[in-house]
């Protein structure tokens, strides 16, 4: 922690970390820009808590569906987003955002999953603007041979660790967050 503290302690401390005497300085190149409300301890340690945690989650779901499905955890979500589609079929702008990840990304994973027949692709018909992305019956067999693994790293890593309230406290908290961060907009 004394390492953290000296990064900090100085005065171009990334906004959103903890300054010492809770003062508060103006960002840099702004000249009426609102004060920075620096963190708390505690909200700092709440902080690099969820960082860790989220690093850390997310490298052991990519390492357990590479090892044993040959997938990354983005490839999965896209399965999953899919598989819960009416139809197994969304555009690929509600794909995009149920993964959260770009269309630029998702279109070259779509590339991928599509030469692996596992998805098609094609314009949507109520509105030739959009694309639709369709689950394949092979790609449904490949997310269903997928899924055992998956969920018994899930429930290993998450479920097994909190209790019945803090599981519903934990979806509570994380919808949140997810929507404070999908509505968010920085200057």
């Amino acid at each position: 922690m004394a390492k953290n503290r000296a990064v900090k302690r100085t005065r171009s401390a990334p906004a959103g970390e903890h300054s010492p005497g809770g003062q508060a300085e103006p960002a840099s190149g702004s000249e009426a820009a609102e004060p920075i409300r620096w963190l708390n301890e505690e909200e700092l340690d709440a902080w690099m808590a969820l960082v860790g945690m989220m690093s850390k989650v997310s490298a052991a779901m990519d390492r357990q569906l590479q090892r044993d499905a040959g997938l990354t955890h983005f490839e999965y979500q896209v399965f999953v987003g899919l598989s819960r589609a009416p139809e197994r079929t969304l555009r690929m702008s509600e794909l995009a955002e149920y993964t959260g990840g770009q269309l630029p990304r998702l279109s070259q994973v779509a590339t991928r999953m599509e030469r692996r027949g596992w998805l098609t692709r094609r314009p949507d018909p109520t509105d030739g603007r959009y694309t639709l992305a369709g689950l394949t019956d092979a790609g449904m067999a490949k997310l269903e041979a997928s899924a055992p693994g998956h969920v018994a790293a899930v429930r290993h890593l998450i479920f097994d660790n909190l209790s019945p309230t803090q599981m519903r406290q934990m979806a509570q908290i994380a919808r949140n967050i997810g929507q404070a961060a999908g509505n968010a907009e920085f200057r």
